[in-house]
């Protein structure tokens, strides 16, 4: 199921509305576009998952998950830069390994928000932006390793989705 209300979903390119301290919004003048960075993200309990390591990604701190996959456990620090694919920690998985996504601190399932509707049978997972995990916003992630399919969603207002292009 779909969490997001596509029939009255309305994207603008407008995000004046997302003045909070848990996603910044700024314009890349090399690129001429628009980078959207992750500066606070929360697991199912409430636990904080940004800057729990030293790892950083052009200077901002990691958002750390752990998973286990194919018998392994271990930690994941994941860029906090929308659509940016970097990953340090637990990186050496077969894409398409089903993983099971986790909070670091509680060791607790991260929250199953619903399946991606692409037909790769992923589904999504919820780290919420804020302490008050509402579902209104959140990072929703693929449990499928190097399925890079993300949707950022604050106050309500989907403001990114990726579905990144790699290699075979």
């Amino acid at each position: 199921m779909d969490p997001v209300d596509r029939r009255n979903l309305r994207i603008t390119g407008k995000h004046r509305t997302v003045t909070g301290p848990n996603v910044a919004v700024r314009n890349d003048a090399v690129q001429n576009d628009v980078v959207v960075i992750v500066t606070q993200a929360y697991g199912p309990r409430g636990d904080n998952l940004v800057g729990i390591s030293d790892v950083e990604f052009d200077g901002h701190p990691a958002v750390t998950l752990k998973i286990r996959a194919a018998g392994r456990e271990g930690l994941v620090h994941l860029s906090p830069i929308h659509g940016d694919g970097r990953k340090q920690g637990v990186v050496d998985i077969e894409p398409g390994t089903r993983c099971e996504l986790l909070c670091p601190v509680s060791g607790l399932p991260l929250d199953v928000v619903g399946e991606v509707e692409d037909g790769s049978g992923a589904r999504y997972f919820a780290i919420y932006l804020t302490p008050q995990l509402s579902r209104g916003s959140m990072v929703m992630v693929s449990d499928v390793w190097g399925h890079y399919h993300s949707r950022i969603i604050d106050d309500f207002e989907l403001i990114s989705a990726w579905a990144a292009s790699q290699p075979d």
